[in-house]
């Protein structure tokens, strides 16, 4: 089936339209999609009608779909385990929220970057929707590594960043009081490679980064906060707007994501899927 593919900003996303994704897809339009999202880090298709099993075989077109384990550390966010899928909602049945991550604002982060193999991509699937709000802001990687400036970028070549997360969406967390053996952390080299386009992408976020190897504790901060904005520069970061069936997927490895608020008292529901991922290099 042909697809066209169109850019929805300068630097990062694409909608991808002509693919019915509630149907099987050929291999020559898997590869049309694959090289679209290469290309363009978040790719967006709209006016899906996805149950579990199709957006499963969705999610099947960018690699191996990765299960939602219990880890053993730290504060856990709700919903089910042992799934492929977790709901991104503010929903509550009988007392418990049926879901995670369920309201209002999140900083910029990649998924999975405290994991020693970080998840390639994650696929998100709108089924409820708030009047307003809610928009999630994806911001290039590969972008703000060019941007970084030449000396700085020289001084942090090779080392690596500490990546943490103890499921808080707007608190950078204080490594001098927080027990690591408690939370899911993991170093990561502050600059990688990317193992599908073998392109530099900046591998730091405002949420989960916390502090770079080999500087003093003012100097990594310093560092970082320089990073920061470099990585959330307007100019590299694209607002999508959702509607009800739009599938989302975008790339962990070259791309941070955040989400804005929304009214709280109005139901939100999400179907979250993740692509398991690899070890990251330098």
């Amino acid at each position: 089936m042909p697809i066209s593919v169109v850019p929805l900003h300068p630097a990062i996303g694409a909608e991808i339209k002509g693919v019915d994704l509630s149907k099987p897809v050929d291999e020559a339009t898997k590869a049309a999609i694959r090289k679209a999202f290469e290309d363009h880090v978040v790719v967006i298709f709209r006016g899906q009608d996805l149950n579990e099993q199709t957006q499963l075989a969705a999610g099947s077109i960018f690699g191996k779909v990765a299960e939602r384990k219990r880890p053993n550390v730290g504060n856990l966010p709700g919903g089910d385990y042992d799934t492929p899928f977790m709901l991104v909602t503010n929903i509550v049945e009988n007392g418990k929220p049926i879901g995670a991550f369920g309201d209002g604002e999140m900083w910029f982060h990649h998924d999975t970057s405290y994991y020693p193999e970080p998840h390639r991509a994650t696929l998100l699937y709108a089924v409820k929707l708030t009047t307003t709000g809610g928009q999630t802001c994806f911001a290039n990687q590969y972008k703000a590594y060019e941007m970084i400036p030449r000396a700085l970028r020289d001084k942090l070549e090779g080392r690596k960043v500490l990546q943490m997360h103890d499921y808080k969406r707007r608190e950078r967390l204080n490594l001098d009081v927080v027990d690591l053996s408690k939370i899911r952390h993991h170093e990561q080299p502050l600059f990688i490679t990317h193992h599908a386009t073998g392109r530099k992408s900046l591998y730091v976020s405002r949420l989960m980064s916390s502090r770079i190897e080999g500087l003093s504790k003012a100097e990594s901060e310093a560092a970082l906060e320089q990073l920061f904005d470099i990585s959330e520069d307007p100019s590299i970061v694209y607002e999508h707007d959702w509607k009800i069936g739009d599938l989302v997927i975008w790339d962990n490895w070259a791309s941070i994501h955040m989400r804005k608020d929304f009214p709280r008292e109005e139901p939100r529901l999400m179907r979250r899927l993740t692509i398991e991922g690899q070890a990251m290099r330098f």
